[in-house]
């Protein structure tokens, strides 16, 4: 037997129709769609079992405070072609409108449905949809939750609908669960083979979903959950996927700043600013005047770059958000005044001081416009994935908007593969792979490429990262350790390619940007990173749309 696989007696083994890495609300959606049309489904979570008042939630969904962008038919004030409009501005001309048509056409389908589920969105005295603004949108299209707790109501809705659901049909869900890898025979997907307090098991599957977040933990501070380790990247990558736009991550320009800080610190929502909240720096001096027409609410890698330079130029560790002129600011914005208070402040005095954080992985596991991959049964959906909704830089609320309406054709995609057989792959154990320490890797990537990047930096990164000795995969973190570095190779390879600057992704030693946007992909063929021609790879993958 060779070294990296089990033998059956070495593993429990399940059979499902339909596997979901995840429990966001792409993950959820698909597999509530999916169970609803019959099919077994088995959810995997890595992180404990779902209760609203853990300290800390294992999904980013939770903490989505603004809300979902989406245009409701028959407002006079929008339309899906001005969605789209703001979409292609803020996406720095790699967005796909092929494919972000689509998506944004469904967008109010599924929000219906995720109200039908028992979703709650914050209404006024006609009952009618209240919606603020955000960074990048020309018009008041976002609706929110509890003011400034969308996400949560989101994960709560879907995790009732969940449990409700789990009674009537065949719907399993696994906690503590962590993927270490896709199992493939004859270059179709079989399953997922998995690590659970400690025991290593295999659910066989002809159709498997990939929706694991992003990899905000490149970093040494982010927006995101402890569990956004990139584990989904690695994932795919090693199953003979392709990710692409790797480079473009999104650092949110409000995150909670307090000195000497690691790990998840609080978001404060762009809503702020979208209410009339005002960028000032420390002498009180507006951050974005005379950098955009939109000032305060233009694209979100304008206003950190503003955010960053002011920084710089004033030597003071932030800026502050000016909270003065919103009207009883507790009761609008209650998520970010139990958070500005938890880390020891007063968020009545007005001024709330704030960096950039890392915040959103643009790029991903490239899909076409129905979740697919290049791996035959092995789909993506949500912030892992890369459908070309959002190009080098998200337009603020796409994200929930995407999961929801990803999660639905994911669903659809594994519900028309039906009655496939999942055949007897080979189960790889998590074996041995380069690992750089978790501190050492954030480190190097918040100092060398994070908001602004050049070669030397980037060069020193790669340097390091190529010295890296394989580490066996004996814990968690070790897989979570191993899947940030090969995450963070390829995040430097696609910088070091891309010798211009756009959208996220800035470049001080190539301030210029190239007349010509081109997408950049990657594989992982034989133990090594190879760049694929992004044109023929985009054509192969995704299926054309009309």
């Amino acid at each position: 037997m060779a070294q990296n696989e089990m033998s059956r007696d070495q593993r429990d083994e399940t059979r499902a129709d339909f596997v979901v890495v995840g429990a966001g609300v792409a993950g959820l959606t698909a597999a509530l769609r999916a169970a609803e049309a019959g099919l077994r489904v088995v959810i995997l979570t890595k992180g404990p079992a779902w209760h609203p008042d853990r300290a800390e939630q294992a999904t980013s969904t939770f903490y989505a405070q603004g809300g979902i962008a989406v245009v409701e038919p028959g407002d006079p004030t929008d339309s899906v072609d001005l969605h789209l409009a703001d979409t292609l501005g803020a996406g720095a001309g790699l967005t796909d409108s092929r494919i972000a048509r689509p998506i944004l056409d469904d967008g109010w389908s599924a929000v219906s449905g995720l109200i039908g589920w028992g979703a709650e969105f914050d209404r006024g005295p006609g009952g009618d949809l209240l919606r603020t603004r955000e960074g990048g949108h020309s018009v008041r299209r976002i609706i929110h939750a509890g003011g400034d707790a969308t996400g949560a109501q989101v994960q709560r809705a879907l995790e009732r609908r969940l449990r409700a659901a789990s009674r009537s049909l065949a719907i399993t869900g696994h906690d503590d669960a962590v993927a270490t890898a896709i199992l493939r025979a004859n270059g179709q997907t079989v399953g997922v083979a998995y690590r659970q307090r400690g025991r290593e098991r295999v659910v066989h599957a002809p159709t498997v979903l990939l929706a694991t977040g992003g990899s905000g933990h490149l970093y040494a501070a982010t927006t995101n959950p402890s569990g956004a380790t990139a584990d989904g990247i690695a994932l795919a990558l090693r199953a003979g996927a392709v990710v692409a736009d790797m480079e473009f991550i999104q650092f949110h320009p409000t995150m909670l700043f307090v000195e000497g800080a690691r790990g998840r610190r609080t978001l404060i929502s762009e809503a702020v600013r979208g209410e009339g909240g005002r960028l000032v720096d420390v002498d009180g001096d507006p951050v974005t005047a005379g950098v955009h027409p939109m000032g305060d609410l233009a694209p979100r890698d304008v206003v950190a770059d503003a955010v960053e330079t002011r920084i710089a130029d004033s030597g003071h560790p932030c800026v502050y958000l000016d909270v003065r002129s919103i009207a009883d600011f507790p009761t609008r914005f209650p998520t970010v005044t139990e958070g500005v208070a938890d880390a020891g402040l007063d968020v009545t005095a007005g001024l709330i001081p704030v960096v950039p954080g890392a915040h959103y992985q643009c790029g991903g596991v490239l899909t076409d416009v129905d979740g697919r991959t290049a791996v035959p049964g092995l789909l993506a959906a949500g912030e892992v994935a890369r459908t070309g909704l959002h190009g080098g830089n998200r337009l603020a609320s796409n994200s929930l908007l995407e999961g929801l309406v990803m999660g639905r054709r994911a669903a659809a995609v594994a519900v028309g593969r039906r009655g496939r057989r999942a055949g007897e792959g080979a189960a790889a154990m998590p074996g041995m792979h380069p690992t750089m320490p978790r501190k050492e890797l954030q480190d190097s990537m918040s100092r060398s490429v994070a908001l602004r990047r050049d070669a030397d930096g980037l060069d020193r990164v790669a340097t390091a990262l190529s010295r890296i000795p394989d580490r066996a995969a004996i814990t968690d973190t070790d897989i979570e350790d191993a899947a940030l570095t090969l995450t963070a190779t390829v995040v430097v390879a696609a910088a070091r390619a891309r010798t211009e600057s756009r959208g996220c992704h800035t470049r001080i030693d190539h301030p210029h940007t190239d007349p010509q946007a081109r997408t950049r992909c990657f594989g992982w063929l034989d133990g090594e990173l190879t760049e694929c021609d992004g044109s023929e790879t985009i054509t192969r993958i995704h299926v054309p749309v009309p």
